[in-house]
């Protein structure tokens, strides 16, 4: 009968089960709901910033989702065989491994891959196979769409190429840089960036140091010993890809006195064993050879997955909103910036403006107000 502090009263030690709904703002806002399904619950990770003052407490909760409990207590050992679709072997492990009872999208892939899962974690093995994939979509021998994005949202998990991603449909309105007092009486008022910030714009060195432009290849082939050696150069690949701006990946050059541009000097060097089927009772160097048995190919689809994710992340910018539940990661979203000019009518800046992908996002909800916070990605400059 007497009362107790909630933190040690029910008491909180880790692992239990919340439920959480918080009502939305406006009519355009669903707010959040995690109550009503089972399989959306969150669980206690950890309790953290524990404050203790007389007639007073306050704590954190760190939550995650079931799936994220089960990924660290499951490991996967079988092996895959080298005809199922890469697709295929992420809903077996979602579906066998994490029992997950909410799925979102996952693309079917285009080529197949065999592979042992050594004991690993479920969410290791996806976020692996998503280099190596190459989206169902692009023609047979056409890997310019290699490289997956493995994600989570409030439908579930997603597995999807960063190309279709780039096709999909932007939110349908537009989001524009208007800072101060949101006015109630603005009919627009829901779609002001409030703040924004680029937190990278063109990361040089670090694209060189994993050969993001250009890098050597050197394999061996465990069957015949016999060493193989290739050259990625990204410059082969503009113009095949999906981008956000509607100009084309631009690749420094090295010097004035000369054509050449990063993409035509390696400056990493990959070292390792060819996957010909070595578990496999009819493995031979010509299961290798044979384009249709093959078990992927580093030397391309990894080669060109890298250049895909370092492009993604070419910009970075992070930016503040009113809260918007309707948002989720993997969304596009059109973004308007003001032009820095003398003129007195501000023009959007073609350059920075356009369409960006939402990487992640947070919701901040307080009695005075609402925010969203964005950390939105591009690989190209100029508006579409």
């Amino acid at each position: 009968g007497n009362s107790q502090s909630i933190y040690n009263g029910l008491p909180l030690r880790g692992g239990e089960r919340v439920q959480i709904k918080i009502s939305g703002n406006s009519k355009e806002n669903k707010g959040l709901d995690f109550s009503k399904d089972p399989t959306q619950y969150f669980y206690v990770a950890s309790i953290t910033n524990v404050l203790l003052d007389e007639g007073s407490e306050s704590f954190t909760l760190n939550l995650v989702s079931r799936e994220a409990i089960t990924n660290e207590t499951t490991r996967v050992g079988k092996k895959f065989p080298t005809s199922q679709k890469i697709s295929g072997s992420v809903k077996d492990i979602l579906k066998n491994y994490l029992q997950a009872d909410k799925i979102g999208e996952i693309e079917e892939t285009q080529n197949t891959y065999g592979f042992i899962g050594n004991l690993k974690k479920p969410f290791s093995i996806i976020t692996w196979l998503a280099s190596k994939s190459v989206s169902g979509k692009a023609k047979p021998g056409e890997d310019s769409s290699a490289g997956y994005v493995f994600f989570e949202t409030q439908e579930g998990f997603n597995f999807m190429s960063i190309d279709k991603i780039m096709e999909s449909k932007p939110y349908e309105n537009d989001f524009v840089y208007k800072p101060g007092v949101i006015s109630s009486d603005d009919p627009n008022k829901d779609f002001k960036i409030l703040t924004y910030a680029t937190n990278r714009n063109q990361d040089l060195i670090g694209k060189l140091e994993r050969g993001a432009y250009s890098s050597v290849r050197y394999y061996v082939n465990p069957v015949s010993f016999a060493p193989t050696i290739s050259v990625f150069n990204s410059k082969d690949y503009q113009g095949k890809a999906n981008n956000l701006g509607d100009k084309e990946i631009s690749l420094p050059r090295i010097d004035d006195k000369s054509d050449k541009t990063l993409g035509d000097l390696p400056s990493r060097i990959f070292v390792g064993m060819l996957d010909v089927g070595t578990i496999e009772e009819d493995a031979s160097d010509e299961g290798w050879n044979s384009p249709v048995n093959r078990n992927a190919d580093p030397a391309k689809i990894h080669a060109q997955s890298m250049m895909r994710y370092n492009q993604l992340h070419t910009q970075v910018v992070e930016l503040t909103i009113p809260m918007n539940t309707n948002l989720s990661a993997g969304d596009l979203i059109k973004c308007s910036f003001p032009q820095i000019s003398s003129k007195k009518r501000k023009e959007p800046d073609r350059e920075t403006s356009g369409l960006y992908m939402i990487k992640e996002l947070a919701h901040y909800f307080d009695s005075q107000g609402s925010f969203t916070k964005l950390k939105v990605i591009r690989d190209t400059f100029g508006k579409k």
